[in-house]
């Protein structure tokens, strides 16, 4: 992990980019100048600004109790629910770092975000989605030797913690690491991405200008809060930033939403494509009142043009795209474009200091000074001001992820136009974009040749109308066997997955196409499946 180089530091702060603020000292100021104005509102609660600061420090006070020092990693896995909000400004408060789990990641995920991370604690839910989150999670504590405490929201341990007389605690390096967030992870289990107070906040600030929040603004979570998306683009921080309330929706369904939406008086969300079309789709037979919802916010994954040019109609709402990584990059339409840019790009850079280099996509090693021609498709490169220049504790991989002069290889591959926006193309690594989340090939390739009646594998991604793409694996069986698609698939569920990554479709085949080199060639398997679904 490397942190940005003294000047380009040094500028950032110049140009007011970083501002030296915490996350804890920005919600004790959003607490002094809205006080009861509400802040969150989720499962049954309503908190104002002064209640959620009330709780962090709480909380701050008791994580410092029970032992956790700056500086510690902790696990925090849980749903859309008020506590998601005390608890990580609780931690970040008593100087420790939140590691960013999803509530779709099972104990095979876990396991390697608690010991990649050395993480004191874990903290989750009971039950979510009929998942027993808190036994899992023991579970994965005993298998991983630096995790000390296990707590569970709701449960009187964690409801005493909660009630812990507040105190004051030293403000942590604002320049310094807050939280680990998850990479896309295109060949393996996710890496973690060290985000510091600084670079973060500069995002959500302008994000929250760009999105056009106020304080009479109602933020919609459709999507889970620990997703970079919904939590910072401009998410749940830019509405608190904003002064505006942010609604927790236990579930993204059109039902669930319109529903909040009407009571809550919703003015704007985000949300990935399916769910997007989804929304559209439900619109039309809905009786709810929709009319206070302004903007929505599409990104995860490319917004298709007739996807697109439905959503204003359907919703009554101004679409603003959306594209960015976990990694530091976000780009938006502007709420002023013209309806063209809108409609066919994915936005441009929030900031004039995030350098844009469009590199040649057939040369994994093409550096930052071998740019193809204005208007020709590129692989993306990018450094700036909220833009890692490395992972966590990665130092093999970064090498590979991240130029010399410190440029990160983003994957995409995009076209810019001559105003500055850029169209996504495609992906130039063998990474599936699945709705919005991501799937690594190889690290589902590795779970299917665990299976003892495969001998290999290979997963490739296959177009899909509703999810842009889906998963297909091919597998080679072993002499003698013969598994099912059936039967694979419950095997890479049962070796504790997230339910995203199991493959939606398996062909067993004798044999794989390879290239001259004697390489499986993806690039075949595709095809292959192509002319299979023309069939079909």
């Amino acid at each position: 992990m490397s942190a940005w180089p003294a000047d380009f530091a040094a500028r950032y702060r110049a140009s007011g980019h970083w501002r030296g603020q915490t996350f804890g000292a920005l919600l004790t100021s959003l607490a002094q100048a809205h006080g009861e104005r509400t802040a969150v509102v989720g499962e049954g609660a309503r908190w104002s600004f002064a209640e959620l600061d009330e709780r962090a420090h709480r909380l701050a006070a008791g994580f410092a109790a029970l032992g956790i020092e700056p500086g510690e990693r902790v696990v925090v896995q849980l749903p859309n629910v008020p506590e998601f909000l005390s608890v990580v400004f609780g931690l970040w408060r008593a100087g420790a770092l939140p590691v960013f789990a999803l509530p779709a990641h099972r104990s095979s995920e876990l396991r390697h975000f608690a010991g990649h991370s050395a993480a004191a604690a874990i903290i989750t839910v009971g039950e979510h989605e009929r998942h027993d989150h808190a036994t899992m999670v023991r579970a994965v504590a005993d298998e991983v030797a630096s995790v000390r405490d296990v707590l569970v929201v709701g449960s009187p341990e964690f409801d005493r913690l909660a009630a812990t007389a507040p105190r004051e605690l030293p403000d942590p390096d604002p320049s310094g690491v807050a939280f680990l967030q998850l990479s896309g992870g295109s060949t393996g289990l996710p890496k973690l991405i060290p985000r510091t107070h600084d670079d973060y906040l500069y995002s959500v600030r302008e994000s929250a200008r760009i999105c056009g929040l106020r304080t009479d603004s109602v933020y919609l979570a459709a999507l889970p809060v620990s997703h970079n998306f919904p939590l910072s683009s401009p998410g749940v921080l830019g509405a608190l930033h904003a002064g505006a309330k942010t609604v927790l929706a236990p579930r993204p369904d059109a039902d669930t939403v319109f529903g909040l939406i009407e009571a809550e008086g919703v003015t704007i969300s985000g949300v990935v494509p399916p769910l997007a079309a989804a929304w559209v789709q439900a619109a039309a037979r809905t009786d709810r009142d929709l009319s206070s919802l302004e903007v929505l916010l599409v990104g995860g994954a490319k917004c298709g043009r007739e996807l697109a040019e439905r959503i204003g109609p359907a919703l009554g709402c101004r679409l603003q795209q959306v594209f960015g990584m976990a990694e530091g990059l976000v780009c938006y339409t502007r709420l002023d474009d013209p309806d063209e840019l809108v409609l066919s790009t994915q936005g441009r850079p929030i900031s004039l200091d995030d350098e844009i280099r469009l590199v040649n996509p057939d040369d994994p090693a093409a550096s930052s000074a071998d740019v193809v021609a204005p208007g020709e498709v590129g692989a993306l490169l990018t450094r700036g001001p909220y833009t890692i220049r490395g992972y966590y504790n990665a130092d093999d991989h970064n090498r590979t992820a991240f130029t010399e002069d410190g440029f990160y290889r983003t994957g995409d591959l995009v076209r810019r136009t001559a105003t500055g926006h850029l169209e996504v193309v495609g992906r130039a690594k063998e990474q599936i974009n699945r709705g919005g989340e991501k799937v690594a090939a190889e690290e589902v390739e590795n779970h299917l040749m665990a299976h003892p009646g495969v001998l290999d594998a290979a997963v490739v991604a296959v177009p899909d109308p509703y999810l842009g793409e889906r998963t297909c694996a091919y597998v080679v069986p072993a002499e003698g066997a013969a598994p099912t698609a059936a039967e694979l698939r419950r095997f890479v569920r049962e070796r504790g997955v997230a339910a995203f990554k199991v493959p939606d479709l398996v062909q067993v085949v004798a044999e794989f196409p390879v290239t001259g080199v004697g390489k499986t060639s993806k690039r075949e398997l595709r095809a292959a499946l192509a002319a299979v679904a023309e069939k079909g």
